[in-house]
């Protein structure tokens, strides 16, 4: 009798570790069931029902185009709604938070993140070692993508489009340093920067449109070194500060900075107060702003 009730008690205990095993790959669906295994044929209905099924490392794919809800992301994990767009609703508070393990990658794609009644972050990285945010809309918030690093990490922006925030991306690092890196990336219509970073950041910038924004098109603050390439800068108040208020170093090459109602470009020695330097090659277009139409420096690009 003991040994039946053994194997008894050992098969409940297995079927019990099955039931609670995590999937590498779950599932979510606009007729899904957080109840549900999350499974392809029994998907979930949220993206926070379904991270709780998913292993580390594993990838949360959208069914269809529906509304997934916020959530927050504390292990490396893909969220991936591509090819539809799967919709993440939020009001008063941040869309999504990354607060991860410091070697955790995370990957955001195909996401359409909208913020309403006074949202604040549409992304807001705390840690993680790696994050991915391509093929994203990003709107509505106080700040769209907001990096905040608790840790050095490396944060990566591709084919996305961030608009009608407050700040489109802002980075203050608290501890380490962020590496931003973006990429055909529309950052418009924002009614304050498109672009603003603090201490402890460094900027590589290509392909890209911050245009249109109600402040500064792409503002570099502090101690940090940004490079700015095949840009088009135009139509802010003002188009690229440099260093303001305190020392940083931006290169700027095969862009186009036009059309900005303040000055175009502001950096040491134009009485702007800025205290960084700012320098360029020939292969840019600087004209038409109200003020400041040049860089340092005007040398062919090798």
């Amino acid at each position: 009798m003991r040994k039946i009730q053994g194997i008894l008690l050992a098969l409940t205990l297995g079927i019990a570790s099955m039931a609670h095993a995590q999937a590498t790959r779950t599932w979510v669906s606009g007729v899904g069931d957080d109840a549900n295994p999350c499974s392809r044929t029994a998907p979930c209905k949220t993206f926070a029902g379904a991270i709780s099924k998913t292993a580390t490392g594993g990838i949360i794919n959208a069914i269809d185009s529906a509304g997934f809800g916020a959530v927050t992301i504390t292990k490396a994990i893909t969220i991936d709604a591509s090819p539809f767009m799967g919709g993440v609703l939020q009001s008063g508070a941040t869309a999504i938070v990354v607060n991860a393990l410091s070697t955790s990658a995370v990957t955001l794609r195909g996401l359409d993140i909208e913020g309403v009644s006074a949202a604040t972050n549409g992304v807001r990285v705390l840690a993680a070692s790696n994050v991915t945010i391509e093929n994203c809309q990003i709107y509505g918030f106080s700040r769209g993508i907001s990096l905040e690093g608790t840790v050095s990490l490396s944060v990566q922006v591709f084919n996305s489009t961030i608009k009608n925030n407050t700040n489109g991306i802002f980075s203050a690092p608290t501890a380490g340093t962020t590496k931003v890196f973006i990429d055909n990336v529309k950052c418009v219509k924002n009614s304050n920067n498109g672009y603003i970073s603090g201490f402890n950041t460094d900027l590589s910038m290509s392909n890209s449109n911050f245009s249109g924004n109600g402040g500064t098109g792409v503002r570099i603050e502090q101690a940090t070194f940004a490079s700015i390439e095949a840009t088009t800068i135009a139509a802010n108040a003002r188009g690229i500060e440099c260093g303001v208020p305190g020392a940083a170093t931006c290169v700027l090459s095969r862009s186009i900075v036009v059309k900005n109602t303040v000055f175009g470009t502001t950096r040491a020695g134009d009485g702007s107060g800025a205290a960084g330097t700012l320098t360029g090659f020939s292969n840019n277009v600087i004209t038409g702003n109200a003020a400041n139409n040049t860089v340092s420096g005007s040398s062919l690009q090798q």
